[in-house]
């Protein structure tokens, strides 16, 4: 008899009503960003403005973007300029953006950063500042929960559950890893060790001959 999937309700970090629905839910330990800060640094030099505040800090694998602003060039040709770019970042000399996401390996402090704009012959440029990349969580765990099912697919009572396979991978409905877990009477478990990005999972159960039900509603989560 094949174990009926009814009652199989699968939710990362906890069960309940969007676990049942299969909606995507967040991870336990999701980390916060730093947001850029636009408080408002501005350099004038002969009537020309640049203005803008760069964010100083960024996390390994999370993007980093930061481009100034010049109030009084409305309809005039500006031109941008950088000094000392990060070697992981790439800067857009058409508007002013510096951009990247750096690495494990490039972990340290980047000093002397300045981003210059020309406007009619005359320059502006921002105070020097530094941008410092820290170690951020490469790997991090995700806490999945469930529900365990009661029935066979014909209707029958389910009294010879054996366990469940827990199948997750990087594409929605396309799960590329599969955990067993042994024990019918374990509900939660603990996916460890993801790189950054997003997952997909959902849960089968089986019983004590190896038949497997059909694939639980899908839940995802952003691991960062």
């Amino acid at each position: 008899m094949m174990v009926a999937t009814a009652g199989l309700c699968v939710m990362v970090a906890g069960c309940g009503d969007e676990g049942a629905s299969g909606s995507a839910a967040q991870a336990a330990d999701a980390n916060t960003s730093y947001p850029i800060d636009r408080s408002g640094t501005t350099e004038t030099v002969a009537g020309t403005q640049i203005q803008g505040s760069p964010a100083t800090t960024v996390k390994v694998g999370q993007a980093y973007s930061f481009q100034p602003t010049v109030p009084a060039a409305t309809g005039a040709a500006v031109k941008f300029s950088i000094t000392n770019t990060p070697v992981w970042a790439k800067f857009d000399a058409a508007t002013g953006t510096l951009t990247g996401t750096p690495t494990a390996s490039q972990v340290g402090t980047y000093q002397g950063i300045t981003i210059a704009a020309v406007v009619g012959g005359k320059t502006a440029t921002l105070p020097a500042f530094s941008i410092v990349v820290t170690e951020g969580n490469a790997q991090s765990n995700v806490t999945l929960s469930w529900q365990a099912p009661t029935m066979n697919a014909d209707g029958s009572t389910l009294v010879d559950l054996k366990g469940y396979k827990v199948h997750y991978g990087s594409a929605s409905k396309s799960y590329s890893d599969t955990i067993q877990v042994n024990n019918a009477g374990i509900t939660t478990y603990v996916v460890e060790n993801l790189a950054a990005g997003k997952y997909y999972f959902a849960v089968t159960a089986y019983n004590s001959t190896g038949q497997e039900s059909s694939l639980s509603p899908e839940v995802s989560t952003q691991v960062d």
